[in-house]
């Protein structure tokens, strides 16, 4: 009998045990869990986009490149030696008759002047693979940033929109004590019922609008980011840099042109080879071999045409490169005075509907205060509460608006996200 009442209480034990587990499981889950991701900010963000782009991803490679190319200047040779290798005999097959071996080495030579204007073009190749860095992070930096004050905006619609619902619902709630009371009609319950489902119809189109411009910005992040306020960069100083990465980028593309084109000038023909090689030979079979030595100069003749047209296209590149670092600089300069005229002007707007909101907050506490006193109408009240709103939705867009213009200055002036 005490074997049976062991026997009955062991699934009991089990599932005891089953559940004290999976409770201890669960709390050491929950211990080691991850702590939640802080906010993304602008920096951050560009830096993760700019990760995933094929150019950052290159750039080591490009840079290697241009980096053995320029290495090719400091050989002795023009290009690699070549070892030539020859057998000669007038009875193929056989080990009689005559017998000749040689061994020799072709040198490339380098052209007058060549050897020079391949460096100095080396060196402008790998100043451009940089300015053409540069000139595509500032190119990521426009996209991500306007995505970046698009998600503001949209956040700061939610928000808004938000705090616009919780006092609706306040409001509603008190006049339905004061309808339950007698103090209001129906009519005054019916209009803050329908001022709470416009403040509901609101806060829905802002969270479609905001979770839209969240995703628009998840594909430079990689994943759905949450942005972190509005804070804006640091305001620059003012005047365009003289190393702008759009103008630079154009500069070193023009310099490389120009380098070419000096190369080309001298690459008229191809390179010259002085060759040196041992022969081993004899007349007969059982004769002793014979060595002897040769030194060789080859030189090739003119290249004509296709020398000029290479130097010629060289030229015309060069001078396109230098047409576009002109219309680059006027563009640029232009750009900048209108991005900080910009600036001035959100900064004086932004001033404005800060006095605008702070006299709307204001008279929005006078009224809600004469409004429970019975000393001001429903009407009244409504007007006011929706002017407050209303002044303090232009208050974010204008702190939004001014710290965006601070962004498109800084990339007016070339200067990455910070």
């Amino acid at each position: 009998m005490q074997r049976t009442r062991e026997t009955n209480h062991t699934p009991r034990l089990r599932m005891a045990a089953v559940a004290l587990a999976w409770a201890l499981g669960g709390s050491a889950a929950l211990a080691q869990s991850p702590p939640a991701q802080p906010p993304l900010t602008l920096k951050a963000l560009f830096d993760r986009a700019w990760e995933r782009q094929p150019e950052a991803q290159s750039a080591a490679l490009r840079r290697e490149s241009a980096q053995a190319a320029r290495s090719g200047a400091d050989a002795w040779t023009a290009e690699p030696a070549a070892l030539e290798l020859s057998r000669k005999s007038d009875r193929p097959g056989s080990n009689q008759g005559s017998r000749e071996y040689e061994v020799g080495v072709a040198l490339p030579l380098w052209l007058p002047g060549e050897r020079a204007r391949k460096a100095a073009l080396g060196d402008a190749e790998l100043q451009a693979v940089e300015s053409r860095r540069r000139a595509a992070q500032l190119q990521l930096a426009a996209t991500v940033r306007e995505a970046w004050w698009a998600l503001q905006r949209a956040q700061a619609e939610l928000g808004l929109a938000q705090d616009r619902l919780h006092s609706a619902q306040q409001l509603a709630a008190d006049v339905a004590r004061r309808f339950q009371a007698g103090d209001m009609s129906r009519a005054d319950q019916t209009q803050a019922d329908g001022a709470v489902a416009q403040a509901e119809a609101a806060v829905a189109e802002a969270t479609g609008a905001r979770d839209a411009a969240q995703a628009a910005l998840a594909v430079w992040g990689g994943a759905v980011v949450q942005a972190d306020g509005a804070e804006p960069e640091a305001l620059p100083a003012a005047g365009l840099p003289a190393d702008h990465p759009a103008v630079a980028d154009w500069q070193d593309q023009a310099e490389v042109a120009r380098r070419s084109a000096d190369l080309a000038a001298v690459q008229t023909r191809a390179n010259p080879e002085l060759t040196v090689a041992a022969t081993r030979a004899r007349e007969q079979s059982g004769e002793r071999y014979a060595q002897s030595f040769t030194l060789g100069l080859r030189i090739p003749l003119g290249g004509g045409d296709r020398a000029r047209a290479k130097e010629a296209a060289a030229r015309a590149d060069a001078l396109d490169a230098e047409a576009r670092v002109r219309v680059e600089q006027d563009r640029l300069a232009a750009e900048v005075a209108a991005a900080t005229a910009r600036v001035q002007s959100m900064k004086r707007q932004r001033e404005a509907m800060e006095r605008h909101a702070a006299l709307a907050r204001d008279a929005r506490g006078f009224v809600d205060k004469a409004f429970r006193l019975g000393e001001a109408d429903w009407p009244t009240r409504l007007r006011v509460e929706l002017d407050a709103v209303q002044a303090e939705r232009q208050l974010a867009r204008a702190r939004i608006d001014a710290a965006a213009a601070i962004s498109s200055l800084r990339q007016a002036l070339g200067l990455l996200p910070q």
